[in-house]
């Protein structure tokens, strides 16, 4: 676990800097694709928080999940305030949030059944 511990310890911050950069970042005029559907927004929140979730522990399997539990919770009430506040055609959404938290408790559980293996 130290092994891969040591590698996730040296992608988590480049992909929490992505993500924090892709979620403050200004909002566009969404286009219309054919893969596109309502909601599809609060399924890519809870993908990307599901893998920062997982990172995280791989990074720091040995941390108390209130720890995770209320970092994981400040950053994603953080970009939601951010966004809202910042004027950048984004808004801050309750859903997303709640999308955010049940990504990263995804993200948690994978780790601990991967571990347990």
């Amino acid at each position: 676990m130290d092994k891969i511990s040591k590698i996730f310890a040296k992608i988590l911050p480049i992909y929490w800097a992505f993500l924090t950069y892709m979620l403050l970042k200004p909002g566009v005029e969404n286009r219309e694709y054919f893969f596109m559907f309502d909601g599809i927004d609060k399924v890519l929140h809870l993908s990307i928080f599901m893998v920062l979730g997982f990172s995280f522990m791989c990074a720091f399997p040995r941390i108390k999940f209130l720890i995770f539990l209320q970092i994981m919770l400040c950053y994603g009430m953080l970009t939601e305030i951010l966004q809202d506040v910042m004027g950048f055609g984004r808004s801050l959404e309750g859903l997303d949030l709640v999308a955010d938290t049940v990504g990263f408790l995804l993200g948690y559980i994978l780790f601990q059944k991967i571990k347990s293996l």
